[in-house]
C-alpha cells in the first residue's frame, strides 16, 4: 500500500522540517488579523516570529477559525486521485471543531474513492509536543515502517510525550476564551501565571500557578524531573513564542538539574497557536512515564 504523510501547521511543522521528515503536505490552520484571514505557508513561505509577536505586543488580538469542508476535500483528493492513502498526524481533536469539517470531507470523498483512506494519529496536543511526535513518526516513515506499524507505535507512544508550559500575558487566553476574565486580570496585575499541561485526553488543563517567570520556569522543569522517563537520554524540546531570554534561562535550569550534555531542540510556536498564548510563552516537551 502506498501512503503519504500529512500534518498541519498547528503542529509547528515548517516546510523545511516537512522535507526533512518526509511529510508531503502541511494542512494550513488559519488565523485572522483585522478581518484578513492568513494561511501559514500558503500566504507566506517563512514565519517571521519577531514581526508577528511584536504585533501582538503592540495590541493586536488575532482570531482563529476552522478550515472548511471543501478545503479538506481539496487537500485529500489530490492524493486520493493518485492512488495514495494518507497518514495524517494532527493536533488535538479535543481542542477544535475543525475536525467535524474534516469528517464531512472524508464522508464525501468516500463516495468517489471508496478504496482510499486517511489514517489518523491524534497527538493529543498542539505546537511543540505535536512536532515532537511528528518527528518520531517521520523517522519511522523514513525507516520504511508500514502505516500499520506506525499506528501500533502511536497507540502507546503518543502518551509518553508530555508538555508543561505557561503564558506571559493572559489577555490572549482571555480573548480566545481559554481562561476567565478574572483569572486573566489577576494574572496580569500580580504576575501570577497558570501552569498548564496537555492531558491524556488532549486538552489544556491547569495544574497550579507560579508568581513570576523564574518560578514558572522552575515549576515546568520540576515536572521534567518528576515525570521524565530518563529525560537526559532523550531530546528535550523547548517551545516558545518569541521569548529568547526565557529559553536561555530554561536551558540553564535544565542543565543544572540534568547535566550539561542534554539534547535540546528549540521550537518557535506557530502563529495560529501563538494567537492564543501571546508572546513570551514557554513550554517544555519531554519523554515521560505518563502525561
Amino acid at each position: 500500500m502506498s501512503y503519504v504523510l500529512f500534518t498541519d501547521s498547528d503542529c509547528d511543522m515548517t516546510p523545511e522540517l516537512a522535507r526533512e521528515y518526509g511529510y508531503k503536505t502541511i494542512i494550513s490552520m488559519p488565523y485572522s488579523i483585522d478581518g484578513k484571514t492568513i494561511y501559514p505557508y500558503e500566504d507566506f513561505d517563512t514565519f517571521n516570529a519577531r514581526e508577528f509577536y511584536d504585533m501582538l505586543r503592540g495590541g493586536v488580538l488575532p482570531n482563529t477559525s476552522a478550515i472548511s469542508t471543501q478545503k479538506y476535500i481539496d487537500y485529500f483528493e489530490k492524493e486520493f486521485s493518485q492512488g495514495n492513502d494518507i497518514l495524517y498526524v494532527h493536533f488535538s481533536a479535543a481542542m477544535t471543531m475543525t475536525f467535524n469539517n474534516m469528517a464531512e470531507a472524508l464522508e464525501e470523498l468516500k463516495k468517489k474513492y471508496p478504496d482510499r483512506t486517511v489514517y489518523q494519529i491524534d497527538t493529543k496536543g498542539i505546537t511543540t509536543i505535536s512536532l515532537a511526535i511528528c518527528k518520531k513518526v517521520g523517522e519511522l516513515y523514513k525507516e520504511g515502517k508500514s502505516v500499520e506499524e506506525i499506528l501500533k507505535w502511536a497507540e502507546t507512544g503518543v502518551d509518553h510525550f508530555a508538555m508543561y508550559f505557561f503564558a506571559d500575558d493572559l489577555k490572549f487566553f482571555k480573548h480566545s476564551g481559554r481562561v476567565s476574565g478574572l483569572t486573566a486580570t489577576m494574572g496580569s496585575i500580580l504576575g501570577i501565571r497558570p501552569l498548564i499541561y496537555m492531558s491524556a485526553e488532549g486538552k489544556m488543563d491547569s495544574y497550579g500557578t507560579a508568581r513570576g517567570r523564574r518560578r514558572a520556569i522552575e515549576a515546568v522543569v520540576g515536572k521534567v524531573l518528576e515525570l521524565g522517563d530518563k529525560p537526559a537520554e532523550h531530546t528535550i524540546f523547548i517551545g516558545h513564542s518569541d521569548g529568547d531570554d526565557l529559553v536561555q534561562e530554561t536551558i540553564a535550569c535544565l542543565k543544572e538539574k540534568l547535566g550539561e550534555n542534554l539534547d535540546i531542540q528549540v521550537v518557535l510556536v506557530n502563529p495560529t497557536a501563538g494567537s492564543h498564548c501571546g508572546p513570551n510563552g514557554l513550554g517544555v516537551c519531554f519523554s515521560a512515564i505518563h502525561r
